[in-house]
């Protein structure tokens, strides 16, 4: 469905440019936009604009298509600049490769009235009237298109009460979820960091009445991140600091810790910044835990890693890892054989300790700040999900890292490392019940993270996540090795998912 025109005022040739990157935030792959107008009414300013912010090269020659009639640029989303001018019909788009275009990437079209019967029906429509610096930008879209295109105005917006109006927006990623974030630079000040992350509707109830995400006491907006990243810096790490929020809309912009990883040149864990990680969390686990954080004029009431979170994130081992791989759904007694040996590994984790758990610690969200000194070295970026529950689970985030091999010589030196920080700051800790709970929480990630690779495939078509899954069964694996975990060992070989196999 076309939602109707909107208007927006371009005084000068810098907010065309503006215009434009705002656009290029909202572009998703599939998206034709056709640009309309006189000679000199901003077409090309605005496309080569759009293009550069999408190649994040400010100085990007970006000529126009006016004599080749199509111009490619193979970037992050790729782009097709077509100049419809010089066609002798419509159906000579087909040798311009519009479909193949808008199959992997977007599409930009000056001067479509030339064959605007012949182009998709969710075309977005922009047309530019005036001449000089001064014009006006009438914009016709689909609803999905629109809705995009106004979360980015509204972002620009933000930007502007933080003194940031002016800025460059330029992609810096997105992730399994609907956050996104960009990098954000003005002349005369250090780059910084906008998240965009919208509150989520709960979805429907899928058990008690409650939706997944509340059982799973995932964040639903801003209000966890801004809480737990101030509790965080005020303990002594390096979390960003807040440098404007809007909490309704979910807008944050956040200090720019650095791009370099934890992990060396070859893209294997360097043991020497896995070492500072786990000490971190070993000082994290000494101190007490948060009680009712503020952000804002809110407070943050940090949810407990409870039996039922931990309980439905397994399920989704046999809801969609198991019937993916053997190709067929889980019978019921099998699955609640499965369901009750968990119920029994939960209920040893009562008497483990409990502590902030992070819940995402794992190179992805670690930042190596070489120029620092102790903890200040080590960025923590990744946080909003954030819970009271057994201390072993973000110990075994960083040694069973979902996205980079760790090799067991270092994940067993990192779990021993831990328990000595440990020791030495608590003389009566139980090691043992440590070991134990590490092995149950490891698992526990494990079946959970087998679960949502899949399901980003099959749900959300992002297949890229399925290269994991060798990493992750040889991890779970690993910790079904524990005496403790015996019985689901058993209940794996008999459903055909075997520790050898794995």
């Amino acid at each position: 469905m076309t939602v109707g025109p909107m208007r927006v005022e371009l005084p000068d040739l810098h907010a065309t440019e503006r215009l434009a990157e705002d656009f290029a935030m909202a572009l998703k792959p599939g998206d034709c936009l056709c640009l309309s107008g006189d000679l000199g009414a901003g077409k090309s300013t605005f496309a080569r604009a759009l293009i550069r912010a999408i190649a994040d090269d400010p100085a990007l020659e970006a000529p126009s298509p006016t004599f080749t009639l199509v111009q490619t640029y193979q970037l992050r989303l790729p782009i097709a600049h077509l100049d419809l001018y010089r066609i002798g019909s419509p159906g000579e788009l087909d040798e311009l490769g519009l479909d193949d275009a808008l199959a992997e990437g977007a599409a930009l079209i000056e001067w479509p009235e030339k064959a605007l019967d012949h182009l998709p029906h969710d075309k977005v429509m922009i047309r530019f009237d005036g001449l000089g610096q001064s014009r006006t930008a009438t914009i016709t879209a689909p609803s999905g298109f629109r809705t995009r295109l106004d979360r980015s105005l509204a972002a620009r917006r933000f930007l502007d009460r933080a003194g940031y109006g002016l800025a460059a927006r330029r992609h810096l990623q997105g992730d399994a979820s609907s956050r996104s974030y960009e990098t954000v630079r003005v002349a005369g000040k250090d780059p910084v960091i906008l998240m965009n992350s919208p509150r989520q509707p709960d979805g429907p109830p899928i058990r008690d009445g409650l939706p997944y995400s509340q059982i799973a006491h995932l964040a639903e907006d801003v209000v966890p991140f801004v809480a737990i990243a101030r509790w965080l810096r005020a303990q002594g790490f390096a979390a960003p600091a807040i440098l404007g929020e809007d909490l309704d809309q979910g807008f944050l912009l956040v200090e720019n810790l650095g791009a370099e990883g934890i992990l060396d040149a070859e893209g294997r864990p360097a043991p020497d910044r896995y070492q500072l990680a786990v000490e971190c969390l070993a000082a994290l686990h000494s101190k007490a835990s948060p009680g009712a954080l503020p952000a804002g004029d809110r407070l943050h009431h940090v949810p407990a890693y409870d039996q039922r979170a931990m309980q439905i994130e397994v399920e989704l081992l046999i809801d969609w890892y198991l019937p993916w791989r053997r190709g067929g759904a889980v019978a019921d007694e099998e699955r609640d054989a499965y369901l009750e040996l968990w119920r029994a590994l939960f209920a040893r984790l009562e008497r483990t300790e409990s502590h902030l758990v992070l819940r995402d610690y794992h190179s992805p969200n670690l930042i190596w700040r070489n120029d620092r000194s102790g903890f200040d070295r080590l960025g923590i970026i990744d946080f909003q999900d954030a819970m009271i529950g057994p201390s072993a689970y973000d110990v075994a985030s960083l040694c069973q890292d979902a996205r980079v091999t760790v090799d067991p010589d270092l994940a067993g030196l990192l779990l021993d490392r831990y328990i000595a920080a440990r020791r030495q700051s608590h003389s009566d800790f139980d090691e043992a019940g440590f070991r134990e709970a590490y092995a149950i929480m490891a698992a526990q990630r494990a079946a959970k993270i087998l679960g949502i690779f899949v399901r980003l495939m099959q749900r959300d078509g992002k297949s890229g996540y399925l290269r994991h899954l060798p990493r992750m069964e040889a991890y779970i694996a690993a910790s079904l090795a524990h005496p403790v975990l015996q019985p689901l060992r058993f209940w794996f070989a008999k459903a055909g998912i075997s520790a050898s196999e794995s």
